[in-house]
Formats: C-alpha cells, sequence, structure tokens
C-alpha cells in the first residue's frame, strides 16, 4: 500500500488536482473511515526536507487501494529529537470536510414532499456550486444510489453548518455522503471532486438475498470486543413550537410510531422559530398551508429525536480468509455480530466505522458496530 499525495491549485473559478508524489516508506498511517460523520487520517512518517516539502496543508492525500476515500492535510507537525530521530505527524480530514466551511444560507425550503437525495443535492450546489465567493471549484454533482435517499419529505433549515446537516440527514435516512477525486479525462492527470450519496447493503442473517457475514469468537475472527448501550440522552417525543408569539405559536407534538406512555416517555423541546411560514422560492413570496408548516414542524421534531444507542468496537482478524474488507463487506453494510461466551448476540448491526491501521506490525481493522 502506498500514500499518494496531490496538489491542489484553486482559482477563484477553477481547481487542478495532480499527482504530486507516491510515497511507500512511513511509520504509521491510521486511516479512520466514517459512515455518519467526516472520517480522518493521521501519517506518522520521517521528517526531512523532502517530505516537509510534499506534506503541507491543503494537500490532498490518498491512497493507491483506495480509490473512494481522499483526505485533506489540516495539520503539519514536525518534531525533532536527538535518539528517536526527527518525525512529522500529518493529520487531516476526507474531503467531505470542504462542506463544514460552509452554512446553509439563503433558506432552503421544499413545501412539497421532495426526497432526501434531491434535497441534499439542491443544498450543495446551492451553497457550494453556484458562481461567486461561495463557490468551491471543481466540486460537481455525481450518483445516488440507495433506496433510503428516495424518501420524500417537506423540509425547511436556514443557518445550519452544511456538512453537519447532511450528515445529520444521512443518520435520519440510513446513508452516506461521500466526497472523492475522479479524472476529468483517462490518464490526463487532471482530477475534480464529485459528491456522492449512497446506502450500505444488508449482508445479516435477517435477510436471504446476500450472503451472510458473521462476527463471532467461535468463528476465530472476532477478537477484541467492547459492547456498550446508553439511553441516558434517548429522547422519543418533541413537543416543537414554530412561528408566532406566545398562546399563537404553530405547534406540535411528534413521536414516531405509538405514542410513548409512562416510563417509557422521554420529552424534548425543539424551537423551530426559524422555520417561516412565509418564504422565497425562485424570487417568489410563497405562503404555506397550516398542513404543509405542520409538516416542516414534524420534520424538524424528527431530527432532534435521540435514539437508545447501542454501540460495539471490536478488532477483527485481518488476515482472516473468511470474509475480507472492501472485498466481501464495506462500511456501512448490515453484518451479525455475536459474541457467545457471554451470551450476547446482535443479529443486524450496522458497521459505521473502520479504522484501518499501518506500522511495523503490519495491517490491523478496528471497526464500530451501531445498532
Amino acid at each position: 500500500m502506498q500514500i499518494e499525495v496531490y496538489d491542489m491549485q484553486a482559482t477563484r473559478s477553477e481547481i487542478s488536482i495532480t499527482l504530486e508524489a507516491v510515497c511507500d516508506s512511513f511509520s504509521s498511517l491510521l486511516w479512520d473511515i466514517e459512515y455518519y460523520q467526516c472520517g480522518q487520517f493521521e501519517i506518522f512518517i520521517a521528517a526531512n526536507p523532502r517530505n516537509l516539502a510534499i506534506f503541507q496543508i491543503g494537500k490532498i492525500i490518498g491512497r493507491d487501494d483506495d480509490k473512494t476515500h481522499f483526505g485533506i492535510i489540516e495539520s503539519v507537525s514536525l518534531e525533532t529529537n536527538t535518539e528517536n530521530g526527527d518525525y512529522l505527524t500529518v493529520t487531516g480530514r476526507f474531503l467531505m470536510s470542504l462542506l463544514s466551511r460552509r452554512i446553509i444560507y439563503p433558506t432552503l425550503s421544499f413545501t412539497s414532499k421532495t426526497s432526501y437525495g434531491e434535497i441534499v443535492q439542491k443544498a450543495v450546489q446551492q451553497n457550494c456550486m453556484m458562481n461567486g465567493s461561495r463557490l468551491i471549484p471543481g466540486l460537481k454533482i455525481g450518483s445516488v444510489s440507495g433506496t433510503c435517499w428516495e424518501q420524500t419529505v417537506r423540509l425547511q433549515v436556514s443557518y445550519d453548518n452544511l456538512m453537519e446537516w447532511i450528515y445529520k440527514i444521512c443518520e435520519l435516512t440510513g446513508g452516506t455522503a461521500n466526497i472523492r477525486l475522479q479524472e476529468t479525462t483517462t490518464d490526463s492527470g487532471q482530477y475534480c471532486m464529485i459528491f456522492e450519496l449512497s446506502e450500505g447493503t444488508d449482508r445479516s442473517i435477517l435477510q436471504e438475498e446476500n450472503p451472510h457475514m458473521i462476527f463471532s469468537d467461535s468463528y476465530n475472527n472476532l477478537l477484541n470486543f467492547d459492547y456498550s448501550a446508553d439511553c441516558s440522552e434517548h429522547t422519543n417525543t418533541a413537543y416543537i413550537l414554530g412561528c408566532g408569539e406566545g398562546e399563537n405559536r404553530k405547534r406540535m407534538i411528534f413521536f414516531d410510531g405509538k405514542e410513548p406512555e409512562g416510563l417509557e416517555r422521554r420529552e424534548i423541546y425543539v424551537d423551530a422559530k426559524d422555520i417561516q411560514q412565509e418564504t422565497q422560492e425562485n424570487d417568489e413570496t410563497i405562503i404555506i398551508s397550516d398542513e404543509e408548516y405542520l409538516g416542516l414542524l414534524q420534520e424538524k421534531g424528527a431530527e432532534n429525536l435521540v435514539p437508545i444507542t447501542e454501540t460495539s468496537e471490536s478488532t477483527i482478524a485481518v488476515d482472516n480468509r473468511q470474509y475480507q474488507y472492501n472485498k466481501d463487506y464495506f462500511l456501512g453494510d448490515y453484518v451479525t455480530v455475536e459474541h457467545k461466551r457471554f451470551g450476547l448476540s446482535q443479529p443486524k448491526i450496522q458497521l459505521i466505522g473502520m479504522v484501518e491501521s499501518f506500522d511495523q506490525n503490519g495491517r490491523g481493522l478496528t471497526p464500530t458496530f451501531k445498532i
């Protein structure tokens, strides 16, 4: 596996991305890919004038065996030591972090039911791809795959951080968002950035369409295993108050499914005063009906509910011939995790994070699963 370093030169409206260097000699690499948030990386490498010139803030980092995830250097630290040698620590986040440089402005409003995929693409186009000072050069809209993005909703949002809001929508739908590099033409050495939406695959024992992926201590493919369940932040009933003053404020109560009662009911207040009944669409003033407005409040309430979190972090066998990461299963997939010695069984749990580590001991895989 080799590290690739791309030089990115941006003008106000265009971008030039070229492969500058390939590095196969480093002390360690952490490649932390996340499904519902922006992933990150860390490179620990010997410090010398050449490496210091190559690994600079703003350069793009890739791997020759991963054409889906690319990072951007955000921090470079030099440490000199007469005994242990001189080292660079290079860190950053993946290209989705570029969207954290924008907020949603002006108000993004969909008064008729629209698919989540179309809504998210519109948000990126409106805040990153319009001519002017807010343009992120080289960014293009790519494909949408997965039925989760076909769900429809009424929605109004403004001033939220764009990247954080997109990942919030990802958690609602069960999908994910990513930005990757793609050559503009074959063998040109010039690249653009493609924003894509996708969905994981169900490979658990609860379905029969795909081969089952089972991680278990009894199969010798589950090594270290940490499990936690936490309901301290759990909420299931939202009281949403919208525009207006005092008793005249628009309001509704939202819960998913049967209304929770007694000890099962956990309430939260959601201030949705930023959702207006009078909005602008295509330079035209539109008055939203009460029914449509309550639909917007309902969506706001759904975004703010907090489910019970049940997670497990494990170390799995890298050289296991039964299942290979990024060949038999991928980030976002639903799998089955069992620890028979403790009687724990999670028949359908999602792989939401994978940390790949490379050092003198070889390659390691540390996945994070979440129901």
